[in-house]
């Protein structure tokens, strides 16, 4: 068998082993290097191939936010229909035609005069669903509002008349402290004149 060189200048006496352990651990370091400079360069075929892969893991992941934002759109559709379809008021009896606006456009549904009343007042609601309208309570509504506030379409505010009512009263009388007062309260404050012809 054919000895190796280093073991040839060891047995002419030419090295030691000390230096021979010492070259054969220089000799392993270097074949490191040299196969990680390999590794490290890449032809440009690679560089291609990892930019196409790159392009395409970013529109995979542009299409799952979209798959994602479009799942949760259904989802809030879904809720909202729930909502209402578990709390819509029976229209069935309604003789009084409501007419609103949406979107600019004149809207007409048939309820009672007492609901009519009550959308007046802001305690009722009116909610679009695909095409048709459905009546809800406040409550409801301010639920759905945090859903998506575009389905909301008739959602009339009770004008703040508490702070005009303390203003006028005795601000020692705890009876008025700040709280609201029902419209039929407020106006039961003004007596009409039993004389007024009308």
């Amino acid at each position: 068998m054919a000895n190796s060189l280093q073991d040839q200048l060891m047995g002419a006496g030419l090295i030691d082993s000390k230096k021979a352990k010492k070259i054969s651990k220089e000799n392993r370091k270097q074949k490191k290097v040299q196969k990680k400079s390999k590794d490290n360069s890449l032809s440009e075929a690679q560089l291609a191939a990892q930019k196409v892969q790159q392009e395409k893991l970013k529109r995979d992941q542009e299409l799952n936010q979209q798959r994602n934002a479009e799942a949760e759109k259904k989802s809030i559709a879904a809720q909202i229909s729930q909502l209402v379809n578990h709390y819509k008021l029976d229209r069935k009896k309604g003789d009084t035609d409501y007419n609103f606006s949406d979107n600019a456009v004149i809207k007409k549904i048939l309820v009672s005069s007492e609901i009519a009343n009550e959308i007046a007042r802001g305690r009722l609601c009116v909610v679009r669903i695909g095409e048709t309208y459905e009546v809800i309570p406040k409550p409801i509504a301010d639920k759905i509002r945090e859903r998506d506030s575009e389905a909301i379409v008739v959602h009339n505010q009770k004008p703040d008349t508490g702070s005009a009512i303390t203003a006028d009263t005795n601000s020692n009388d705890p009876s008025n402290s700040g709280t609201e007062q029902s419209d039929e309260d407020y106006y039961a404050q003004f007596e009409i004149p039993d004389d007024l012809v009308w």
